[in-house]
Formats: structure tokens, C-alpha cells, sequence
């Protein structure tokens, strides 16, 4: 799974954006998901707060990512900081409700329980704005 929680600058309006597959994320799928995010978005500038995964640095993203300047700025975690990343805390939410103490027959199962708990944070837009004051970035 990937994925970003958007925020507006003011703080306001936030929106979660993600995507599930069944294979692990690499550079080809990632990109595919920045295409995706920034159709979601209109080409709005954004600030991406990445991590320091291998398909994050790679030079095929790092090619990708200098072409998308015109909407997308890009600021990086110092090497193993997930105290810092919004993201990280949206992942423990939903694996301490919708995925704790299950155990899925099979993938469809398992992602129908990710999209439930992905459902219930975007209808509750103060939870997104609580994992960024979580990472102590906030308005």
C-alpha cells in the first residue's frame, strides 16, 4: 500500500490519498502513484515528506521527480526518523482497529479490511490533521 495525506497550507482541508497492490511497491509503481496523485490534485504544488526507501532514492525516481518541479517539491526524513512521517501513524491506526487480530484468508479479504479503515479515517478529517501534529507538523 501507498500512501499520502493532504494537507492545505492554512491547515484546514485534508484529503488521504492511496492505493493498494498485491506485489511489493518499487520505483515503476511509485511513480505511477505520484501520476495518480498529482491527477487527484489538479497539478496543485505539493511538498512530498518522503522516507528513506530504496525505490524513494533510485535513480529512475530521482529522474521522475526532476520533471516535476513545476508541482512537486520534495523534502526528505533524516535516515530512520517514522516519528517524523504523518503517514507512519495513519498505518498504526488502522492496523490497531480494522487489521488487529486478524488473520485474512487471502489478500482480497485482507485489503476490503484496509479499505474499511482507510474509509473511516477520510470521514473523520481531524484524525488525518491529529498523525501531522503527531509528527510535530502543524499550522
Amino acid at each position: 500500500m501507498a500512501a499520502a495525506l493532504l494537507f492545505r497550507w492554512d491547515g484546514r482541508k485534508t484529503r488521504l490519498f492511496f492505493r493498494t497492490k498485491p506485489e511489493s511497491y518499487d520505483t515503476p509503481s511509485l511513480i505511477a502513484f505520484l501520476q495518480d496523485l498529482r491527477r487527484q490534485t489538479g497539478g496543485r504544488r505539493c511538498i512530498l515528506i518522503w522516507d528513506g526507501l530504496a525505490a524513494h532514492k533510485s535513480r529512475p525516481m530521482r529522474a521522475f521527480l526532476e520533471g516535476q518541479r513545476d508541482w512537486l517539491s520534495v523534502e526528505r526524513l533524516p535516515g530512520y526518523a517514522p516519528d517524523l512521517n504523518p503517514v507512519e501513524p495513519l498505518w498504526g491506526n488502522v492496523k490497531g482497529r480494522e487489521l488487529a487480530n486478524r488473520c485474512a484468508e487471502n489478500l482480497a479479504e485482507a485489503r476490503r479490511a484496509l479499505r474499511r479503515g482507510m474509509s473511516r479515517v477520510r470521514s473523520h478529517p481531524t484524525l488525518a490533521a491529529a498523525f501531522l501534529h503527531h509528527a510535530g507538523l502543524f499550522f
